[in-house]
């Protein structure tokens, strides 16, 4: 995960609440929610929603990790057809959710992903990620394309259920994309105050009072009760003349 945007909002929004980050790995981070040693995180799904609320963000493109020399390099996409003679790993802290990769087994399972793309850049084998790994742990001699028809890992913001506090509430809404002027998912005492309305000044001089900007006619409800328009007054209609 990249968090920059989240955290510059954050700190340009609440400058009081400081926001302390911890970089785990994806089999790590529910664990980490649900011992409470975090607020809340970046999880990839699925993940335990008995115990952890979540919300999908996005799915990522999944890719294939090749040596920039590699026949594969020379296309713009792959199909899992196309890897079937190839070897490619399947390192043990694998977030896609198949029960094994396409292509032929290599002779173990690398203990990390890490290690997997060393392997890669030693012309032993190919491996198959989602695209935020493959630029996490880019090198010079490796590039990487996409897989059209494998599967996918999604990304989502997670938290434990039973703390969902105001502070993961606002996250929440900086996550989310709400506005500062959104007061929903903020406390009282954060949302922005509403503006006193100017008083309307009474018309100088007799006659008729003149229907003011947003009086008359339709107008929005306010609260549960609606405020209904006024209609303008009406001339005194004159009557036929007396007789002296």
């Amino acid at each position: 995960m990249t968090p920059a945007k989240w955290v510059r909002i954050w700190e340009e929004r609440f400058p009081d609440v400081p926001l302390a980050l911890h970089s785990v790995t994806a089999a790590e981070a529910p664990d980490v929610l649900r011992a409470g040693d975090a607020d809340a995180g970046f999880v990839r799904l699925p993940v335990d929603r008995t115990v952890l609320s979540a919300i999908p963000l996005y799915t990522e493109t999944t890719v294939v990790v090749v040596p920039k020399d590699h026949v594969i390099a020379a296309v713009d996409e792959v199909t899992v057809e196309e890897l079937a003679d190839e070897v490619v790993f399947h390192p043990l802290d694998d977030v896609l959710d198949w029960e094994r990769p396409p292509g032929e087994p290599a002779f173990e399972r690398p203990a990390t992903t890490a290690d997997a793309v060393e392997l890669v850049a030693a012309n032993v084998g190919l491996l198959v990620v989602p695209q935020s790994l493959a630029r996490l742990h880019h090198r010079k001699d490796l590039t990487y394309r996409p897989l059209v028809d494998g599967p996918q890992s999604s990304v989502a913001l997670s938290w434990p259920e039973d703390a969902t506090t105001d502070q993961v509430e606002d996250f929440i809404g900086v996550v989310r994309g709400r506005t500062v002027n959104s007061t929903r998912g903020r406390t009282t005492s954060q949302a922005p105050a509403a503006k006193e309305q100017p008083k309307r000044k009474r018309p100088e001089g007799g006659g008729s009072a003149r229907r003011q900007p947003g009086a008359g006619g339709r107008s929005g409800r306010a609260g549960s009760g609606g405020a209904k328009g006024t209609k303008g007054t009406k001339g005194t209609r004159r009557g036929k003349p007396r007789n002296r």
